[in-house]
């Protein structure tokens, strides 16, 4: 299946991420913020990218950024998921393929990966 970097400080809710991705087949590449995350994603040149906003050393808005401003990365689908920053990423549609609010429910969550990766 694809390769998905996960960025998300939270420890707890990046392992059920993680488990929840593995679980649907995928392969999965934690980052505990947006600056280890965008290391991943050059190196890795994942299908997807799933983030966090409210991260240390990088938000997911400017991890995003950083994706879409390399030619080389802009075209990786990034899925913003955030308990209160949700306006801020539907603010940017440029930046984000898809935004999704926590708490967020697991299928809905899948199904937006699959959409996002059936459309590459």
């Amino acid at each position: 299946m694809a390769l998905i970097v996960i960025a998300e400080d939270e420890f707890l809710i990046a392992e059920v991420l993680v488990m929840m991705l593995e679980d649907a087949g995928h392969d999965v590449a934690p980052a505990a913020h947006g600056l280890a995350a965008l290391d991943l994603v050059r190196e890795k040149r994942p299908d997807l990218v799933i983030t966090d906003f409210m991260m240390p050393l990088m938000t997911g808005l400017e991890l995003a950024k950083a994706i879409r401003s390399d030619d080389a990365l802009a075209e990786i689908p990034v899925i913003l998921v955030s308990g209160a920053q949700g306006s801020i990423g539907r603010s940017h549609p440029d930046m984000f393929n898809a935004v999704l609010d926590k708490p967020y429910q697991e299928k809905r969550l899948l199904e937006t990966v699959t959409r996002l990766l059936q459309q590459q």
